[in-house]
Protein backbone atom coordinates (compact mmCIF):
# COMPACT_ATOMS: atom_id res chain seq x y z
CA UNK A 1 0.00 0.00 0.00
CA UNK A 2 1.26 3.17 -0.80
CA UNK A 3 1.80 5.57 1.78
CA UNK A 4 -0.96 8.61 2.73
CA UNK A 5 2.06 10.99 2.51
CA UNK A 6 3.28 10.23 -1.13
CA UNK A 7 -0.20 10.31 -2.00
CA UNK A 8 -0.51 13.78 -0.13
CA UNK A 9 2.98 15.38 -1.79
CA UNK A 10 1.82 14.09 -5.59
CA UNK A 11 -1.12 15.55 -5.36
CA UNK A 12 -0.36 18.88 -3.82
CA UNK A 13 2.58 18.48 -6.33
CA UNK A 14 0.26 18.39 -9.38
CA UNK A 15 -2.22 21.11 -7.69
CA UNK A 16 0.71 23.57 -7.35
CA UNK A 17 2.13 23.24 -11.08
CA UNK A 18 -1.55 24.00 -11.92
CA UNK A 19 -1.86 26.56 -9.89
CA UNK A 20 1.55 28.26 -11.30
CA UNK A 21 0.17 27.63 -14.82
CA UNK A 22 -2.67 29.48 -14.20
CA UNK A 23 -0.94 32.21 -12.30
CA UNK A 24 2.21 32.51 -14.88
CA UNK A 25 1.29 31.65 -18.28
CA UNK A 26 -0.29 33.94 -20.55
CA UNK A 27 -1.37 31.68 -23.37
CA UNK A 28 -4.70 30.73 -22.87
CA UNK A 29 -4.73 27.09 -24.04
CA UNK A 30 -1.84 26.60 -21.45
CA UNK A 31 -4.45 27.96 -18.65
CA UNK A 32 -6.94 25.79 -19.61
CA UNK A 33 -4.76 22.79 -19.39
CA UNK A 34 -3.31 24.17 -15.93
CA UNK A 35 -6.75 24.05 -14.81
CA UNK A 36 -6.82 20.62 -15.75
CA UNK A 37 -3.99 19.58 -13.44
CA UNK A 38 -5.62 21.57 -10.75
CA UNK A 39 -8.58 19.14 -10.77
CA UNK A 40 -6.63 16.32 -11.01
CA UNK A 41 -4.37 17.23 -8.23
CA UNK A 42 -7.36 17.41 -6.46
CA UNK A 43 -8.57 14.15 -7.82
CA UNK A 44 -5.36 12.54 -6.36
CA UNK A 45 -6.11 13.85 -3.06
CA UNK A 46 -9.50 12.65 -3.23
CA UNK A 47 -8.86 8.85 -4.42
CA UNK A 48 -5.96 8.71 -1.44
CA UNK A 49 -8.13 10.11 1.20
CA UNK A 50 -10.74 7.86 0.40
CA UNK A 51 -8.62 4.92 0.44
CA UNK A 52 -7.00 5.85 3.42
CA UNK A 53 -10.35 6.45 5.41
CA UNK A 54 -11.37 2.87 3.27
CA UNK A 55 -14.54 4.78 2.01
CA UNK A 56 -15.93 5.26 -1.18
CA UNK A 57 -17.17 8.64 -1.09
CA UNK A 58 -13.70 10.20 -2.43
CA UNK A 59 -14.27 8.21 -5.56
CA UNK A 60 -17.85 9.14 -6.32
CA UNK A 61 -16.63 12.51 -5.90
CA UNK A 62 -13.64 11.77 -8.28
CA UNK A 63 -16.35 10.56 -10.65
CA UNK A 64 -18.09 13.82 -10.46
CA UNK A 65 -15.37 16.14 -11.17
CA UNK A 66 -13.93 14.24 -13.68
CA UNK A 67 -17.40 14.88 -15.34
CA UNK A 68 -17.24 18.09 -14.68
CA UNK A 69 -13.94 18.77 -16.16
CA UNK A 70 -14.59 17.13 -19.55
CA UNK A 71 -17.34 19.51 -19.94
CA UNK A 72 -15.56 22.42 -19.01
CA UNK A 73 -12.53 21.18 -20.91
CA UNK A 74 -14.91 20.53 -24.42
CA UNK A 75 -16.94 24.26 -23.67
CA UNK A 76 -13.87 26.19 -22.56
CA UNK A 77 -12.06 24.75 -25.67
CA UNK A 78 -14.49 25.32 -28.30
CA UNK A 79 -15.38 28.94 -27.13
CA UNK A 80 -11.32 29.76 -26.84
CA UNK A 81 -10.78 28.35 -30.14
CA UNK A 82 -13.45 30.30 -32.01
CA UNK A 83 -13.02 33.52 -30.20
CA UNK A 84 -9.21 32.86 -31.33
CA UNK A 85 -9.44 32.10 -34.97
CA UNK A 86 -11.26 35.10 -35.38
CA UNK A 87 -8.84 37.03 -33.12
CA UNK A 88 -5.74 35.07 -34.31
CA UNK A 89 -4.46 35.17 -30.98
CA UNK A 90 -3.69 33.18 -27.80
CA UNK A 91 -2.52 35.37 -25.71
CA UNK A 92 -4.52 37.06 -22.40
CA UNK A 93 -3.22 40.38 -22.72
CA UNK A 94 -4.19 40.78 -26.43
CA UNK A 95 -8.04 39.42 -25.69
CA UNK A 96 -9.45 42.56 -23.93
CA UNK A 97 -12.73 42.79 -26.17
CA UNK A 98 -15.19 40.79 -23.36
CA UNK A 99 -13.86 44.19 -20.93
CA UNK A 100 -17.02 46.48 -20.41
Amino acid sequence: MIPIDAIVALGCAVFAIGLIGVLVRKNVMVVLMSLELLLNGVNILLIGFGLHLQSAVGQIFVLFVIMMAVAEAAVGFALILAYCRHRETYHLDEINDLKG
